[in-house]
């Protein structure tokens, strides 16, 4: 049986053989596509680094998948698919070439030493939160009992930047 689950990707800096973020992060779509089944992809976001630092902005969305792997199973595919886009774990928050998040797997909470679904920041995060809205406004979080659109309305209230992106047209 396969699992609704929302994924967070974004990137900040753009992988070795990339002229820019925006490819970068449509490849990585496609890669995933190649194992899941995309279902929907929110628009892209341009958002500044959480905390703040003086790295560079973000480029970020949330895609819809389907999958019948476990959750931890997934969890190993995304971090492979990272590394073949170059990401090296290294300090926490650091400026990163490619960051796929287990957002939630379908209504499960899961909390173990390797995953934590739904991602406990979710709800702070309106990087994550405005293109999960755009499309699945009335999923709920299965703990707080609250919908995503819910919760963007209330993070809309903080200070953080983000708009929408809009790619460079090629001539």
């Amino acid at each position: 049986m396969k699992n609704d689950i929302y994924i967070g990707i974004g990137s900040n800096i753009a992988p070795e053989g990339y002229g820019n973020i925006h490819t970068a992060l449509l490849d990585a779509t496609t890669q995933l596509s190649n194992s899941v089944d995309v279902i929907a992809a929110s628009p892209w976001y341009v958002t500044a680094p959480i905390p703040a630092s003086d790295q560079p902005d973000f480029l970020n969305a949330v895609l819809h998948i389907q999958t019948d792997m476990t959750a931890h199973e997934l969890l190993d595919y995304l971090q492979l698919v990272e590394a073949n886009f170059g990401r090296v774990r290294t300090v926490k928050n650091a400026a990163r070439k490619l960051d796929l998040d287990i957002l939630a797997y379908g209504l499960f909470v899961i909390e173990d030493e390797r995953l934590s679904v739904p991602h406990p920041r979710l709800t702070e995060r309106a990087f994550v939160l405005l293109p999960w809205c755009d499309i699945a406004p009335h999923w709920r979080h299965p703990t707080q009992d609250i919908t995503i659109r819910e919760l963007a309305e209330q993070i809309k209230l903080t200070n953080q930047k983000i708009q929408k992106y809009s790619p460079p047209i090629s001539s």
